[in-house]
């Protein structure tokens, strides 16, 4: 197996899911796993053009998107503070999603995943 094998190409491999399960996961990953931008958005803090100049700003800069947004004044430090916390609160791991889907069970991920990271670990040998 290759040092870069993914958590759903391992189970796909597995065969213990199939490739519309991985497309499902992504998709609840997808709506729930937002960028700060969006979430700034969300809350009337931030709108889409100034979501797209501190993108132009990050493009050179190489810098978070939140620093970026602190210094150039378009976010308070507590309102960074604060979608940093939730961005965290509601992400959701790849593994998460296939448990809600019932693609999985809790116990199945658990194992699968200690099995995964130990093949990860020996191939990094």
């Amino acid at each position: 197996m290759s040092k870069s094998l993914k958590f759903g190409q391992y189970l796909l491999e597995k065969k213990i899911i199939d490739e519309l399960d991985i497309v499902k996961a992504r998709f609840i990953q997808k709506q729930n796993n937002l960028m700060i931008g969006e979430l700034a958005v969300k809350k009337g803090w931030l709108t889409e053009d100034g979501v797209n100049k501190i993108l132009i700003i990050q493009e050179d800069m190489q810098e978070k998107f939140g620093a970026i947004a602190v210094k150039e004044k378009y976010l308070s430090e507590e309102q960074l503070k604060e979608l940093l916390k939730e961005q965290q609160d509601t992400y959701i791991f790849f593994g998460e999603a296939l448990v809600q889907l019932g693609v999985i069970s809790e116990e199945q991920l658990m194992e699968n995943l200690k099995e995964f990271n130990m093949i990860k670990l020996q191939n990094e040998e």
